[in-house]
């Protein structure tokens, strides 16, 4: 906790950014107490909530971007090899490979949510040669959800002090987690939906 105040308080925007780029890459930064001390910040005047979100938003999608061309450049095995000196482990690898053999693309906007899978997604995504295209809109939309999610949450949550941000924070869990659910189950609802019009597209088009 001292580290994100101290972050905030001594790089402001910069160091949100730079933060949540190599917390996406992999490097051991609580991205979601940054972002709800972002939004507390941000709700006590020392921050700019607008630029707060897009600086935010942008460090995320720079993050899993890198994460994707890395993936797509060095393949599985330097994965294997490598990951370990940036915390990402063989067991964390091969259980994000089966989240996305189990759940495709959309992993990509739940796996933001998904502790230890949301370094891993966008190396996953580029291994598979998926393309950039549907990577961006996978993945982007989950930072945007991600992001304001949490940065909104600190934002809104004024009652806070941030001497007791910590036990502000353990104490408001079930809070987190219902909004978490509530976006991952609207969000696979939707998913649902998409595919099934598809398929009756499909259908509608054979029968013709």
């Amino acid at each position: 906790m001292e580290f994100v105040k101290e972050l905030i308080a001594s790089y402001g925007y910069f160091g949100i950014f730079f933060a949540l780029v190599g917390g996406i890459v992999g490097l051991p930064i609580p991205d979601e107490l940054l972002l709800i001390a972002v939004g507390y910040f941000a709700q006590a005047g020392q921050l700019h909530l607008i630029l707060a979100l897009l600086v935010s938003l942008l460090g995320s999608i720079i993050g899993i971007s890198i994460s994707y061309i890395l993936g797509k450049r060095l393949g599985l095995p330097f994965l294997f090899a490598h990951g370990s000196k940036i915390f990402l482990s063989r067991k964390k690898i091969e259980r994000a490979q089966t989240l996305f053999q189990k759940y495709g693309s959309f992993i990509l906007i739940i796996g933001y949510f998904i502790p230890g899978v949301r370094h891993l997604t966008g190396y996953i995504a580029g291994i598979s040669n998926m393309p950039f295209r549907k990577f961006s809109l996978y993945a982007y939309s989950g930072a945007f959800i991600w992001v304001h999610t949490f940065v909104l949450a600190g934002n809104y949550m004024q009652w806070w002090d941030l001497r007791r941000l910590n036990e502000s924070i353990l104490a408001h869990k079930f809070l987190f987690g219902s909004i978490i659910g509530f976006i991952i189950i609207s969000s696979i609802a939707c998913y649902v939906l998409y595919l099934n019009l598809k398929k009756r597209k499909l259908n509608r088009q054979y029968d013709t």
